[in-house]
């Protein structure tokens, strides 16, 4: 009886494949999970987390939302990968590669679009800074990453000093910054 041998199938992945996909993911879902554990330890002590309604009334930027959209999706991302992987589960592999290459395409989409339409992202970036410049006072969290990026560029502003007058405790502000010929400098 020819018809009645079972033919056992063969991975359709090697081991040292299977193994080096399914550590490289483990390491992004270990790194996604503390990024997302970050922020959402960050809501939490500014009381985010008990007010929900918070989320929205921040005047500008709130840095912490970073951590939990970067840490959310690689989170998921390295989940599926690591599992796929290792159990060989198709789904989870298309899924995982269906939304890297989006993820490409979409860094691809914003760079080309930001080359041609650099004057309009320009102006909105600039409208970006000036509005977290507002809100200086407003987020300590935001207060941090400004005074970062100002000492790290020697800069301020997003055309220049003048964009403080913005702030309307201005004082508290310019008592943080001292000038020097090389630009401006946090205070320690």
């Amino acid at each position: 009886m020819p018809g009645k041998h079972q033919h056992f199938q063969e991975p359709e992945v090697g081991c040292c494949g299977k193994y080096f996909l399914f550590g490289f993911n483990i390491v992004f879902w270990v790194l996604g999970a503390l990024f997302l554990a970050i922020g959402l330890w960050a809501w939490g002590e500014k009381g985010v987390l008990s007010n929900i309604s918070a989320l929205t009334d921040l005047g500008g930027l709130d840095p912490v939302w970073l951590f939990v959209v970067v840490g959310g999706v690689m989170s998921v991302l390295g989940f599926a990968g690591c599992i796929g992987a290792l159990r060989e589960n198709t789904f989870l592999l298309k899924f995982f590669s269906v939304f890297l290459g989006l993820i490409f395409f979409l860094e691809l989409a914003t760079g080309i679009l930001a080359f041609v339409f650099k004057d309009w992202i320009r102006d909105q970036l600039n409208l970006f800074i000036n509005n977290n410049v507002k809100a200086y006072r407003d987020d300590i969290d935001l207060q941090n990453l400004i005074d970062f990026a100002q000492e790290y560029w020697s800069c301020c502003g997003a055309r220049g000093p003048n964009d403080w007058n913005l702030v309307s405790d201005i004082k508290a502000v310019k008592a943080n910054w001292i000038k020097h010929d090389d630009g401006y400098k946090l205070l320690k």
